[in-house]
């Protein structure tokens, strides 16, 4: 059974679409939860939502981006909360551009929200983790994280990095206390799928559901997974029973990428 009771949770871009569904699920199994975002008005439904059911969430401004952002979140958090346990790092852009059409702020812009922004936050959680020997990190890759896919260079570059990561400072801190995992999407509805939708339908000069219908029928499934089920996955990887699972990447993704 997974227990995060007395658990304090941060979890970027957790306001919206994975990141919410996130925030949720950990609630729903004890965890405090740090809505980190970097819009806090949007955070705010999600943290009603997580006290109607009796849980307990705060929402704090976060720049990925942004090193100073970092620590004071970190600072922040445990001002409010505590000494944080989990930290999800989840706050990620994308966008279908062809290579040929991709500009360096389009390049930078993507490596430095979804790449850059990981190491920065976690850069900023890590000393108290590591001073307190425990502390569980989840990392949001994605299903391209192994395999690139072409119109999406600089989102799979942003990926593959995220796994890279992910396995160098799991096996830097392994005799801690401390692991780090990494959670790979597929398809999902949420407005980052959204718009990539809108984006595949201009390219392929067909209406938004027909796109829409296209890129589900990639999951072989035949369904989109949820925030949800991306949530309960991450929860299994902050909990006790996870304890000896580190560097590992799972994929949540209706068998779209198997190995």
């Amino acid at each position: 059974m997974i227990n995060l009771e007395g658990r304090i949770a941060v979890v970027t871009g957790g306001g919206m679409g994975i990141g919410a569904g996130i925030s949720k699920v950990l609630s729903g199994y004890g965890a405090a939860i740090a809505i980190a975002d970097i819009n806090p008005d949007t955070a705010e439904p999600t943290r009603r939502a997580i006290e109607a059911t009796g849980g307990r969430a705060i929402v704090l401004r976060h720049d990925v981006t942004d090193w100073d952002s970092a620590f004071a979140l970190a600072e922040a958090v445990e001002a409010k909360l505590g000494p944080p346990d989990i930290l999800v790092n989840n706050a990620g852009v994308s966008g279908r551009k062809p290579l040929l059409e991709m500009t360096e702020k389009d390049w930078d812009f993507v490596l430095d929200i979804n790449l850059k922004g990981q190491f920065i936050t976690t850069r900023a959680f890590m000393p108290g983790m590591a001073a307190r020997d425990r502390g569980r990190i989840i990392n949001l890759a994605s299903v391209v994280s192994k395999q690139g896919v072409g119109n999406f260079s600089h989102y799979c570059t942003s990926k593959f990095g995220v796994i890279g990561f992910t396995q160098s400072i799991a096996q830097e801190f392994a005799r801690t206390g401390i692991t780090v995992n990494a959670v790979c999407p597929g398809i999902l509805m949420t407005p980052l799928h959204d718009g990539i939708v809108g984006q595949m339908a201009d390219a392929d000069h067909v209406d938004f559901e027909t796109a829409k219908k296209n890129f589900v029928g990639l999951v072989p499934q035949g369904r989109p997974q949820t925030p949800e089920d991306v949530g309960h996955l991450v929860a299994y990887l902050a909990s006790d029973l996870a304890r000896n699972v580190t560097g590992q990447s799972y994929h949540i993704d209706g068998g779209m990428q198997m190995d």
